[in-house]
């Protein structure tokens, strides 16, 4: 008899609302998540120079200390006119003990005139079965849009008051939860992580 029983896996975040998150998005496939801190571990130091090198450092560390399947994400914005910064330094661009505040005023700071301009979130998503999975599960999106000088909206968090969606008008701090999910860099990757993990496992069963 096969084994209907779900696959027990951790997420590598302290944050309850990515867990949320992912629940929602993988619906569909017999996990259950747990978040790493719920397990009593602690966060992995992010030492890497891309999203995708800290992601799979964050799965490897999570899934190395609890002996379960893991997944990480790693993400941040991306403005080119800096250089590609804030990037992987996005939640620290201040200061290890940055707030929000300290961080968007130093974007704009070192924006000077120079906005609106071209920006854009990136999300990598990363699921391995092992710690020394050879062949992760990954998934990357993107979420363009502008930075604006003045603040808009008060949903959200981190840069979202100052990213402009130009189609809609908005920042993201103007969009209704629901809505955003949908078009988020975080969103984008999770239903293509979702998609991926169901393709592989339907080949699985194939084989």
């Amino acid at each position: 008899m096969v084994d209907q029983s779900p696959t027990r896996v951790v997420v590598a975040t302290g944050n309850p609302g990515k867990v949320r998150e992912l629940t929602e998005a993988l619906a569909g496939l017999p996990f259950e998540l747990v978040a790493q801190g719920e397990l009593g571990i602690e966060a992995a130091p992010e030492t890497a120079c891309t999203f995708i090198e800290n992601a799979l450092g964050k799965a490897r560390h999570a899934a190395g200390q609890s002996g379960l399947a893991a997944i990480a994400d790693d993400s941040g914005l991306v403005v080119p006119s800096l250089g590609g910064a804030p990037g992987i330094h996005s939640a620290r661009y201040a200061g290890a003990d940055a707030t929000d505040a300290d961080n968007n005023t130093k974007l704009l700071r070192e924006l000077g005139t120079r906005t609106p301009c071209a920006a854009y979130f990136t999300c990598c998503l990363v699921y391995i079965a092992s710690p020394a999975d050879p062949a992760p599960v990954v998934a990357a999106a993107r979420w363009h849009g502008e930075i604006i000088a003045s603040p808009r909206g008060v949903n959200g968090f981190g840069y979202d008051p100052h990213f402009l969606v130009p189609n809609l008008g908005k920042t993201s701090a103007q969009l209704p939860l629901a809505e955003k999910n949908r078009l988020s860099h975080r969103g984008q990757a999770c239903r293509l992580l979702a998609g991926l993990l169901a393709e592989n496992r339907g080949m699985s069963a194939r084989q």
